[in-house]
């Protein structure tokens, strides 16, 4: 049943397409240009230390927490954040991508720190206002919003910078990012926030999370769950590249279809796991995640055709929006009183920090032994990652109903 509070939903939609359009398209443009200037694999796989501050985000995340103590604080915390985000991508559009490449670098390290700030604030937002019942569907729009945010960056931008060039794109890729904060401006919830009850963290706050032994095995499942596959989406449009595709058709297969898919079973996902519950749903997305890896890695046995490839994209990208969502909602249903930012950013954290080592390693591994024996390692890995989840299996948590 959908509540009387229906705006929640779009507004969540929205703030998560404005932190995801600019990240999907600086790391996608960047692996494309310098893929074909003949940078090695490897080089490609460090670009994702652009993500850094994605990574060190729980550092500040308490700062977030004890300031972000009400409602009209976690908007400002929000519109805040944005703004000087999308200032930051405005100055990017006057350094040339040729000659001024490591400004800009730096420049989006610094955009991706506010991004990541709007990120804990909004995932606070989030957790104060969807209900236990609505975490699924909240974190479905969560997680479509991000692919919605990534089609637009990795498809729609891609494919405009053929024609429009570096800096009109940019301006237009701030717009993006103000416009996306208007429903935010308009929808104003009063969160049920006890400014006086709520405890000031620190720093230290982030590591007691994982004090207990329940909390250790959670942290193997964040640490592999998207092991399987996440190796193949970094190294999937170098490899597309070396099979001969150009840069509109990457922009079209995997940046298009490919994240409209994962958007489209981010939104299913929560259906699925209201029906089904947590503990079905995140074992069920761990096969699929197998089950693509698979493909991958029989289709590259030989030069696939543009049908087998397609549904190569296809079946990646459907697994990732699906594991995304339940990652995410089962992170919501753990966290503690007080520190909701911190403690599902520090969880989001492991699963990004893991990513980002899964991503350098594939670049390294694919130099190394080809994209077919990458391919094969994934499969091994997204096996290892069910084997955490057997393990955690027998623990009776409120996340396992």
């Amino acid at each position: 049943m959908v509540t009387k509070n229906w705006p929640k939903f779009p507004v969540l939609f929205s703030l998560y397409i404005a932190q995801s359009i600019p990240m999907s398209f600086f790391s996608t443009v960047m692996p494309v240009i310098m893929r074909q200037e003949h940078y090695s694999l490897e080089s490609i796989g460090l670009l994702q230390l652009i993500k850094l501050p994605w990574i060190v985000k729980f550092f500040w995340a308490p700062l977030v927490d004890n300031h972000a103590r009400s409602g009209r604080l976690i908007r400002r915390w929000i519109i805040s954040s944005e703004l000087f985000y999308a200032a930051v991508i405005v100055a990017v559009g006057f350094f040339d991508l040729q000659t001024d490449f490591r400004l800009i670098i730096f420049l989006i390290v610094i955009a991706f720190i506010a991004s990541a700030t709007q990120d804990i604030a909004t995932d606070i937002f989030a957790i104060h206002v969807l209900k236990s019942h609505e975490k699924g569907l909240g974190n479905s729009m969560q997680s479509s919003g991000s692919f919605v945010g990534s089609l637009m960056g990795t498809g729609v931008l891609l494919f405009a910078f053929y024609y429009m060039g570096w800096q009109n794109l940019l301006f237009l890729l701030a717009a993006f990012v103000l416009f996306a904060i208007i429903p935010l401006m308009v929808y104003r919830p009063k969160l049920k926030i006890d400014e006086e009850e709520r405890k000031r963290i620190n720093v230290f706050d982030i590591f007691r999370f994982f004090y207990n032994k329940v909390s250790l095995k959670r942290l193997l499942v964040l640490l592999f769950y998207y092991s399987g596959i996440i190796g193949i989406l970094a190294m999937m449009k170098p490899y597309m590249v070396d099979l001969g595709y150009n840069v509109k058709e990457i922009g079209f297969m995997s940046g298009i279809v490919g994240t409209s898919v994962a958007s489209v079973c981010a939104l299913v996902a929560g259906l699925i796991i209201k029906r089904l519950g947590r503990k079905v749903s995140i074992f069920l997305f761990a096969v699929l995640n197998i089950l693509a890896a698979g493909y991958f890695f029989l289709i590259s046995m030989n030069t696939p055709t543009v049908v087998e490839l397609y549904l190569a994209i296809c079946f990646i990208w459907g697994a990732y929006g699906l594991s995304t969502v339940i990652i995410y909602t089962t992170s919501m249903d753990v966290v503690r009183k007080n520190s909701e930012g911190t403690d599902f950013t520090v969880q989001i954290v492991v699963t990004h920090l893991s990513s980002m080592l899964v991503a350098i390693f594939s670049g390294r591994l694919g130099d190394s032994i080809g994209y077919n024996g990458l391919f094969g390692v994934e499969v091994l890995m997204g096996l290892a990652s069910l084997v955490v989840l057997f393990y955690n299996y027998p623990v009776k948590l409120k996340l396992w109903k």
